[in-house]
């Protein structure tokens, strides 16, 4: 199969059927094999219905229904994993991708050999609550990912080689960061491309605020510990309670000299308090380290989720 595309969504009953239209045209006419896998985030309109007759009406249609809410991430997980295409795009459901972009970021993969490639919508119609945290959000990305040559990390759209999104986790609220994710998998050949973007036709935004800009920041230090000492969280840990250790200890010994020598009172100096402060917090660091270490050898379930129907 040439192409899967795979489409998180959460309440776009107006969109889905003209979305699929668009998508199924575009690949007739480019004699694409293909799949559309719907993914309905605990929507609670009719979207899982539309899902459903589009079904009944092409076999392209693939549908995964959560039994609630969990967010774009698990969404596009779940779609990732069901997906068979050699290239796999992905897209947001609310038409502000074209699917006329699909051609070329296929080639792109394809024939360029890109691992990823990122769509860049250079002209919005966000709101400005909405461009400019996302401007601040990807020049902190660019400097910490060392993924210098993307303009906008979090853009729905993207084309995937098959091997990527079969290697890499999105979990939590990681898809604003996949590129991050496939780099550190090993796949550092990613590209970008100016892609078209259109106001919203129905409904409103699901993503809108400046919460979004600070947990985006705060998934991203997240992402930057982990790929940096994740497996290896002893090496920071237990380097800083050493180090605070070592101080605490040098401080308690010069102080106990002083006592001997008759020259101060330990308990009358903040010294004595700060050394000991020291020593006790170097400890548990240190414990921090060894605990981080034991739990990271152990397996988890993080990307556990309900299912409530497959088509």
């Amino acid at each position: 199969m040439d192409i899967s595309v795979v489409i998180p969504l959460y309440n776009e009953e107006e969109s889905i059927p003209e979305l699929y239209a668009w998508i199924e045209r575009v690949m007739t006419e480019n004699n694409f094999s293909f799949e559309v896998i719907f993914i309905s985030d605990g929507s609670t309109d009719r979207s899982w219905d539309i899902i459903t007759e589009l079904k009944a009406k092409s076999e392209h249609v693939k549908g995964i229904k959560f039994r609630r809410n969990y967010g774009k991430s698990p969404a596009l997980y779940c779609g990732f994993k069901a997906a068979e295409g050699d290239v796999v795009i992905t897209m947001d459901a609310d038409l502000q991708d074209s699917p006329d972009e699909i051609p070329e970021l296929y080639r792109m993969v394809k024939e360029e050999r890109y691992d990823l490639v990122s769509g860049y919508k250079q002209k919005r119609y966000d709101p400005l609550s909405k461009t400019l945290p996302t401007k601040l959000f990807n020049a902190t990305a660019r400097a910490v990912s060392g993924v210098k040559n993307l303009h906008d990390f979090n853009c729905g759209l993207k084309a995937y080689r098959r091997d990527v999104v079969k290697n890499i986790e999105v979990y939590g609220e990681m898809h604003r960061y996949i590129p991050y994710l496939a780099k550190q998998a090993g796949f550092d050949k990613i590209g970008e491309k100016v892609v078209h973007h259109q106001a919203r036709k129905y409904g409103s935004s699901k993503f809108m605020g400046w919460n979004r800009f600070v947990n985006g920041y705060l998934d991203l230090l997240t992402l930057w510990f982990l790929s940096t000492f994740g497996k290896k969280p002893m090496h920071v840990f237990g380097f800083l309670g050493t180090i605070m250790f070592l101080i605490g200890f040098i401080a308690a010994f010069f102080l106990a000299i002083g006592k001997l020598l008759g020259l101060l009172y330990i308990t009358d100096s903040a010294f004595f308090y700060l050394s000991l402060t020291m020593m006790m917090m170097g400890t548990q660091f240190f414990l921090t380290g060894f605990l981080g270490d034991l739990i990271s050898r152990s397996s988890t379930n993080r990307n556990d989720y309900q299912i409530e129907m497959t088509i």
